[in-house]
């Protein structure tokens, strides 16, 4: 099944765990992937081989999407790399960990400027593009569920996701008219690298796996089909709403 045939497709934050999920998915269904990460290393020459293994067209955009305006730079330079630009996900993102009272203004300009600026601009550009060409386009959003339920200690990052979440509601409404869908996917607990050494203290990982109905974590490769659903024509009625890909996690409720 090849739904994004000829597509072409920006996925920024791809160099590892979600983001490499979801470009490598994309490949697989057609689509030629720009790829994005702030360093070019053997992990992204390995990416790129396994893309054009598929025999698609691939390229790889090095910036960083929370300093300053770099966000613009990328996708201009991914519409620029095969011509035109179909679908943008917006997948970088950073979290830190810190008592509210003791967060820096550094760590909250960080997160708030990859999780929230970042994506406002970059997408902006994006918008700016389709109306220019009269041509569609699709948004997706990589939010958390922390876009909707607490995370103690991660107040800045629960802000961004917060804000993100009212973002994509807003674009929904006002890009409908111009044919451009945007939605968010709220991935849980997931088991990406960002979580390694969270998925080897054993204790943190039963109390985690017993606030999930479905006693897992998910995988990237679950969230890039999610994503992958949202991007395709089958999703062409789809906007303006988060999808919650977490195990049941949000809503998760249990007598004791």
């Amino acid at each position: 099944m090849e739904r994004f045939k000829d597509k072409n497709i920006l996925v920024t934050g791809s160099t590892s765990g979600i983001g490499q999920a979801c470009a490598e998915r994309f490949a697989k269904e057609g689509a030629n992937i720009i790829l994005n990460g702030r360093h070019f290393a053997d992990d992204e020459k390995q990416l790129i081989k396994t893309i054009e293994a598929y025999g698609n067209k691939v390229k790889f955009v090095q910036g960083d999407v929370s300093k300053g305006m770099d966000s613009v730079g990328i996708l201009q330079q991914a519409i620029d790399a095969f011509g035109s630009l179909d679908i943008l996900v917006n997948n970088a993102g950073v979290e830190r960990n810190a008592n509210f009272w003791e967060v820096t203004e550094e760590d909250y300009d960080l997160v708030m400027h990859t999780n929230l600026k970042g994506v406002f601009f970059g997408t902006q550009t994006f918008v700016k593009y389709c109306r220019k060409e009269n041509r569609p386009g699709v948004v997706i959003n990589m939010s958390s569920v922390h876009e909707e339920i607490i995370f103690p200690h991660f107040s800045a990052y629960c802000a961004s996701k917060g804000g993100l979440k009212m973002l994509m509601r807003n674009l929904a409404t006002e890009l409908a008219p111009l044919n451009i869908r945007i939605n968010n996917v709220a991935p849980g607990a997931i088991a990406t690298p960002i979580n390694q050494k969270m998925m080897a203290d054993k204790d943190k990982m039963k109390g985690l796996l017993e606030n999930i109905p479905m006693k897992r974590m998910g995988t990237p490769e679950e969230v890039a089909g999610l994503v992958a659903f949202l991007a395709s024509d089958d999703a062409s009625y789809v906007t303006g709403s988060t999808y919650f890909i977490d195990g049941g996690l949000t809503y998760h409720y249990e007598e004791q």
